[in-house]
């Protein structure tokens, strides 16, 4: 897809983008490469919500979920922000199970989480909501992964520090796309299709944006067949 270059938009001007972790680095990607193409300069902001709202409500342009519950909360939660008209949805990023590098505990199966001395690292939140009790539901292995939790924590960075700063954890249901940002400290074990679950990726602009038509193009480029393969390359189908 070409987009071409709007010369009246200022230099100092930027297209502010807001959303939490699971897509920063894709979004951050698309937007450097966005930039390159067409010379408008985009900030991509991510995390957790609470470390980036605030700013977002003074100047935020696009604004992004790691799933499409998440931006519904974000919709409900904060009415005003989002114009709902313009969400689309991006591309959809599949569940596996994360494990030390080595696999030292030898997690092959969705069962090997319920033996004894494993240890499971959750997420109960942040697009990761009911996750691995979706999936370990279909194989009624709820009560006996539920046993080997070791720690639930509200949101994924939360859940990274614990990673590496505990290294008694050996497992965590999450998205296999985690994989690309955590290569040195994780390695992934796939789900087999029937289990496998998948979140979806939604954007969408702002009301009150003051570069609407930047923010389009922006959203059109993560749309195109460059923005794809920027996905995919962070883990995204």
């Amino acid at each position: 897809m070409l987009i071409c270059m709007i010369p009246a938009f200022a230099q100092t001007d930027t297209l502010h983008v807001y959303g939490p972790g699971g897509p920063l680095s894709a979004m951050q990607e698309c937007a450097k490469t966005f930039t390159t193409t067409t010379g408008i300069p985009v900030k991509v902001t991510g995390g957790p919500e609470p470390k980036w709202l605030a700013q977002a409500q003074q100047n935020a342009d696009v604004i992004y979920g790691g799933a499409e519950y998440m931006l519904t909360q974000f919709i409900q939660s904060h009415p005003g922000i989002v114009d709902p008209a313009t969400r689309i949805e991006l591309y959809k990023r599949a569940a596996a199970i994360l494990v030390r590098p080595g696999n030292p505990k030898h997690v092959v199966t969705l069962k090997d989480l319920t033996k004894p001395g494993i240890h499971i690292l959750d997420v109960n939140g942040a697009g990761q909501l009911g996750l691995w009790e979706d999936i370990a539901g279909k194989e009624n292995l709820i009560g006996g992964i539920q046993q080997n939790i070791a720690g639930s924590f509200a949101n994924t960075a939360l859940a990274i520090d614990a990673w590496k700063k505990n290294s008694r954890y050996d497992a965590w249901i999450t998205y296999a796309s985690w994989h690309q940002n955590l290569k040195d400290i994780t390695q992934v074990v796939e789900l087999p299709s029937a289990l496998r679950l998948y979140r979806g990726t939604p954007v969408a602009l702002t009301l009150n944006s003051k570069h609407s038509q930047q923010g389009k193009q922006f959203i059109q480029f993560l749309q195109s067949a460059r923005g794809h393969a920027i996905f995919k390359k962070w883990g995204w189908e």
